[in-house]
């Protein structure tokens, strides 16, 4: 079975939108990756730090998927990270309003011995010396290295995540941080500028608009699924890449081809994300329901067209 290392926040956030607010839920990257993956049968641990504040029902809830969480560090005299938000009506934009690293602070990762040859690594948004940090640690080069990263480390530490850079196959980021990390306006010229910096393929995340896959002079789009409802789109960018890295660890595949349906899984989980708070809908997703939308999904966007000559 394949391996797969999440590394990333396990954390408390809250977050008030148009539809509501909630007080301290489950959140962290880490977390809706792990939830994200689990879908797909692999063996997965993820790689964080809490406070002793943090429940036992959420760790319960992390095992209860099939996540090894022995990579979960507890500091009990600490308290877990947390992050509280307010989106706008656009759902696009949002504030932060609080940042408490907590626990997060001083953390440095560490590895579970055997999950060291582990053949997908996803590097979730962390300090890239962190995410740096876990790459030392495989004993063997991994298959593939999935990195998410933000705008703040291009602020803060941009000669470091370049210097991570190097040593990743995907990068995941959204279109104002492709904008930011390149200085182009053109996501065609922005992600041929990013494959110079060292990944091989690149993903840039469009929200509600889909996500974009760039490989050499390849380029393949994914629509996001129009949805009735969304609720909280806080945690869709890392449930997309749990999906993305999740596929690709199960497929044992990663030719462009096969990213292609990566893309397709990361975006049809990242929709299930959005419909509840936190991470209330991934907590009851089932594979039927997975199965149903991915054929929504196809028809969406598969179509025949004759082509006219005279036309």
């Amino acid at each position: 079975m394949s391996k797969l290392v999440i590394v990333g926040t396990v954390a408390f956030d809250a977050i008030e939108t148009p539809f509501g607010k909630t007080d301290k839920i489950l959140g962290g990257a880490a977390t809706f990756i792990g939830l994200s993956a689990s879908q797909f049968d692999i063996d997965s641990a993820v790689v964080s730090v809490v406070g002793g504040d943090f429940p036992q029902e959420y760790l319960d809830l992390l095992s209860s998927k099939n996540i090894d969480i022995s990579g979960i560090e507890i500091v009990t005299k600490g308290k877990t990270f947390f992050w509280s938000g307010k989106y706008h009506n656009d759902m696009n934009t949002r504030d932060t309003l609080v940042t408490e690293l907590n626990t997060l602070a001083d953390f440095n990762p560490v590895v579970p011995e055997n999950y060291r040859d582990a053949e997908v690594v996803m590097l979730g948004n962390l300090h890239p010396l962190v995410q740096s940090s876990v790459l030392d640690q495989m004993t063997t080069k991994p298959k593939l290295v999935v990195l998410d990263t933000m705008n703040f480390w291009m602020d803060s530490a941009l000669d470091d995540l370049h210097n991570v850079m190097k040593r990743i196959d995907v990068i995941t980021i959204n279109d104002e941080e492709a904008r930011q990390l390149t200085g182009e306006y053109s996501l065609v010229v922005a992600a041929r500028k990013i494959h110079e910096m060292g990944p091989k393929y690149v993903v840039i995340k469009k929200g509600e608009h889909g996500a974009l896959l760039f490989h050499n002079d390849n380029v393949f789009y994914a629509p996001a699924l129009p949805l009735e409802e969304v609720f909280d789109p806080t945690g869709a960018g890392d449930t997309f890449a749990g999906g993305f890295a999740g596929y690709i660890a199960k497929t044992g595949d990663t030719s462009f081809e096969n990213m292609k349906n990566a893309v397709i899984y990361g975006s049809t989980l990242a929709s299930f994300c959005v419909e509840k708070f936190g991470t209330e809908r991934m907590k009851t997703l089932s594979s039927d329901d997975v199965h149903k939308r991915l054929l929504k999904f196809k028809k969406l966007t598969q179509f025949e067209i004759v082509l006219n000559d005279n036309l």
